[in-house]
């Protein structure tokens, strides 16, 4: 794979909480228009390296990150790098629906009146619908945009955060676990918007549900007690793993 196709690149990324030495020299691409699931036992540090590929290991004190994550090969972690606008660039769904108290439609429109991306409202309105309709929520809600956000059913509310990522014009959406809070309906429709959006975007995706990460991403990498084990193919890492541990792994011995 050309440098061009790469969005981002991690390489020797260590963690440290304290004197906890949580995640050691991670190397790491994520290419563009392609899907990269992260896969492991709990605290095996998947979520911990997600979080800091938009810094926002940050926002907590004892947080200690070492090493160069590189995004259209700019050090995220310079000096002189706006955190805020790295957040917008690489945005983050989490596990749990989490829309503002607010309309839907200033849901989405949030972070466009933020960064100052529309001049006009018809320029904010059509960043929303075009928003909605990339997280496939616009036929269902284009009628009732001023009603509130948190009155959408689970998987609506997931969608609502995805149009909210895709809003401000990310290069890449990191995802953790975005399925785990729904039923398996919203799941399967999360899903298919994750392949939809990959034809535009880098997405990095955190899931415990190996069979997820099967049908959805290009690329599979196995965390393990804080080492990143091997990064494969996902039908070469499940089919024909290289370390025990992925195998074991794989195969329902642990986890």
């Amino acid at each position: 794979m050309s440098q061009t196709d790469l969005r981002m690149q991690a390489r020797d990324v260590n963690v440290f909480y304290g004197d906890d030495h949580s995640l050691r020299s991670v190397s790491l691409d994520v290419p563009n228009r392609h899907v990269t699931a992260l896969i492991g036992p709990s605290g095996c540090g998947k979520s911990t390296f997600l979080r800091c590929l938009n810094r926002m290991n940050d926002t907590i004190e004892i947080a200690r990150v070492e090493g160069s994550i590189l995004l259209e090969g700019e050090d995220i972690y310079g000096e002189d790098i706006d955190a805020n606008l790295l957040r917008q660039r690489v945005g983050m769904v989490f596990q749990k629906p989490n829309p503002f108290p607010k309309s839907i439609y200033d849901n989405v429109a949030y972070g466009p009146r933020l960064h100052g991306m529309a001049r006009t409202t018809e320029e904010l309105n059509h960043i929303v619908e075009d928003a909605l309709r990339a997280a496939g929520l616009w036929e269902e809600v284009h009628d009732r945009l001023d009603s509130e956000a948190l009155g959408l059913s689970g998987g609506q509310q997931q969608r609502l955060c995805i149009a909210r990522a895709i809003a401000v014009s990310p290069e890449v959406i990191l995802m953790d676990e975005p399925c785990s809070a729904l039923d398996p309906i919203a799941t399967s429709i999360i899903e298919e918007l994750i392949l939809e959006l990959a034809r535009d975007y880098a997405i990095v995706i955190v899931t415990h549900n190996m069979q997820q990460a099967q049908r959805v991403a290009g690329t599979t990498a196995f965390f393990h007690l804080g080492d990143l084990v091997e990064v494969q193919p996902t039908d070469k890492l499940f089919n024909k793993p290289k370390d025990q541990r992925t195998k074991d792994y794989v195969a329902g011995s642990f986890g």
